[in-house]
């Protein structure tokens, strides 16, 4: 079995804090690529890397009006994460006798 690229895994797209951090961005509301590169000291051209890797493993969608990506959270593959996490949390886990 090949294991999965960043660019088609949710758990190893969430991996970098950038990649977080836009997630957390689009969470509070549609960004375009400019506002959210806005948000970070690197070049757009990195930000945009980010979008991308984001996008192929389906975290995030644009629409495009007049030439300007409009970028939104797609949350189902994090519910991948949650419920992973979930079982494996503290909580869910039986303490030792």
């Amino acid at each position: 079995m090949s294991r999965p690229q960043a660019s088609e895994d949710p758990f190893r797209a969430i991996s970098d804090p950038t990649r977080r951090r836009i997630i957390e961005l689009l969470h509070e509301r549609p960004r375009t690529a400019g506002e959210i590169a806005a948000s970070f000291t690197t070049c757009q051209s990195t930000v945009s890397e980010h979008l991308g890797i984001l996008r192929r493993a389906g975290l995030v969608r644009f629409t495009e009006r007049a030439g300007r990506r409009t970028y939104t959270l797609a949350p189902e593959p994090l519910v991948q994460v949650a419920d992973w996490a979930g079982r494996h949390s503290p909580q869910s886990t039986p303490l030792p006798p």
